[in-house]
């Protein structure tokens, strides 16, 4: 070695011993800089590690199995990660898989059984339909749909949007009619002013429109979203025994569904432009300049085309297997067969489906699913529900609309931290086994867990159709806080009210 350490070979090639001792330094003190950044940006990760293992050293409740904390330790380390989000939720999902071959010590062809149900293959033809809707770009002809309709006034053409985007939403999910209908709102609002200044509460008022009349409107059928394909499989999963002809009853289809919750959905749409008003007040009353416009545009893109009819009778078509045939070869048949019908059509392209469809989404719902059955397989739900229900009950709330009150609370609370259908899939096992310990109907409870689920409004992240509008650049945070209080108030007394006088007419 040489000077100071350096080898001969590097003086006598000209680099300084000095400034390449200093380029060590920073290398070093980058790595370092570079660790710290990684363990503070997964900081939430080994947190959420480390109680898991705190939680499987504490000493065994006297009335919960070995399995049932072990699962329970994985819905705590899940839900964890459900909100903070330290790692891709996909990669959640594939914890829950590993963790019960290694920790419960299950087959994993056991495990990749319990993974793939009616339910999810519902959620995943749902994903694919959503992709071919969006194909079509009808977003212009269907807001030249609703101004017809509605009229030039500002009041009635938010209320037209609501309605629409609630319709659609119904059945083909939240965040593609949100994806379709954000370019209807945009239009009218950059139709009537160039300056986002000059129509703040006008956007405001539009864009809600179509997050909050998405939102109301998932509860209405099992397409609407996940949330209500995972409860509709716990009950089956739960309650069904294919040897009692008493236990059909939770064999809920989409007819049964549809009396339950749509006519809560057509319920609220009135009040969601009442609380939209009176908290944005619109510069405009009348959108008549930006509707002249609108015209022109529609008027040039001409009639419908031929693959246009044939993507709106495939949809009518699965909606009407969905009605008449999903009791028989379930619901996520007839999804995956409207995929299929776009797919030969040639309406869209598998690399379409296959950029569009977020795989991802669907192995998390595989996942939380299965850990869901797990929660009740081993007690662990049942141990959770009578604990939960004893403190209720010391506050008033053991029963009937308190309890009805307490389930709709933690669930929106909850669904407000993360997707309402990891909300779903981690509350479902447990509220049903609370309706069962305080002898209250599971159909209900259940319900009334999928409809709150829905309650999602207070922020950015709280449902796609939120954060999709919030990406057009016209809304700031603090406004999902300013009116997302007004509509979960609103949407639990809605729900509330229909549970106690219009639910026993359907035989609850």
């Amino acid at each position: 070695m040489g000077l100071n350490g350096f080898s001969p070979k590097a003086i006598t090639q000209g680099i300084d011993p000095r400034a390449m001792k200093t380029g060590v330094r920073r290398v070093v003190r980058a790595g370092r800089q570079l660790n710290f950044y990684y363990f503070w940006e997964k900081r939430w990760f080994f947190i959420a590690v480390a109680i898991g293992f705190g939680m499987l050293q504490l000493p065994l409740p006297a009335d919960l199995s070995r399995e049932g904390m072990i699962v329970l330790t994985m819905s705590v380390v899940a839900t964890i990660l459900f909100v903070t989000e330290p790692v891709p939720l996909p990669t959640v999902a594939l914890m829950i898989v590993v963790g019960q071959v290694i920790l419960l010590g299950l087959e994993s062809t056991q495990v990749a059984k319990s993974l793939m149900t009616d339910s999810v293959l519902f959620i995943m033809g749902s994903l694919m339909l959503a992709v071919a809707v969006v194909k079509q770009k009808l977003d212009k002809r269907i807001a030249w749909l609703i101004v017809r309709i509605t009229g030039t006034k500002t009041s009635y053409i938010c209320f037209g949007i609501s309605a629409v985007s609630g319709l659609l939403a119904s059945f083909i999910g939240e965040h593609t009619v949100a994806a379709m209908m954000l370019p209807v709102g945009i239009t009218l609002i950059t139709l009537t002013s160039d300056d986002p200044k000059a129509v703040r509460n006008l956007a405001a008022v539009l864009l809600f429109s179509i997050s909050y009349g998405c939102s109301v409107a998932g509860i209405g059928t099992p397409s609407g979203g996940a949330r209500n394909a995972i409860m509709i499989g716990y009950w089956k999963e739960f309650f069904y025994d294919p040897t009692d002809p008493e236990t059909r009853k939770f064999l809920i289809d989409y007819v049964h569904w549809m009396a339950y919750a749509y006519p809560l959905f057509l319920v609220q749409l009135p009040f969601v432009t009442m609380i939209l008003l009176f908290t944005f007040r619109p510069e405009y009353r009348n959108l008549s300049r930006a509707i002249v416009k609108l015209r022109a545009e529609v008027d040039m893109q001409g009639g419908l085309k031929p693959g246009d009819w044939i993507a709106i009778l495939i949809f009518f078509l699965v909606l009407a297997g969905w009605i008449t045939a999903s009791a028989d070869i379930g619901m996520g048949t007839v999804a995956i067969f409207g995929a299929i019908g776009f797919l030969v059509a040639g309406l869209v392209k598998w690399e379409d489906i296959n950029s569009g469809v977020n795989w991802g989404v669907v192995l998390l719902y595989a996942a939380a699913i299965s850990l869901g059955v797990q929660m009740k397989d081993t007690g662990a739900a049942h141990w959770v529900a009578e604990h939960f229900l004893d403190v209720l009950k010391q506050f008033g709330a053991g029963e009937g609309i308190g309890l009805w009150a307490a389930v709709s609370g933690l669930t929106t609370f909850v669904t407000n931290t993360m997707s309402n259908g990891a909300a779903v899939a981690v509350l479902g096992p447990i509220v049903l086994n609370l309706a069962t310990a305080a002898q209250e109907s599971p159909i209900v409870i259940g319900y009334i867990t999928a409809v709150s689920s829905a309650f999602a409004y207070l922020t950015v992240v709280g449902t796609p159709a939120c954060t999709i509008v919030y990406a057009s650049g016209y809304l700031k945070t603090t406004d999902f806080l300013k009116v997302g209080w007004k509509m979960c108030v609103m949407s639990i007394i809605v729900m509330i009210l229909g549970a106690y006088f219009y639910w026993p007419l359907l035989g609850t």
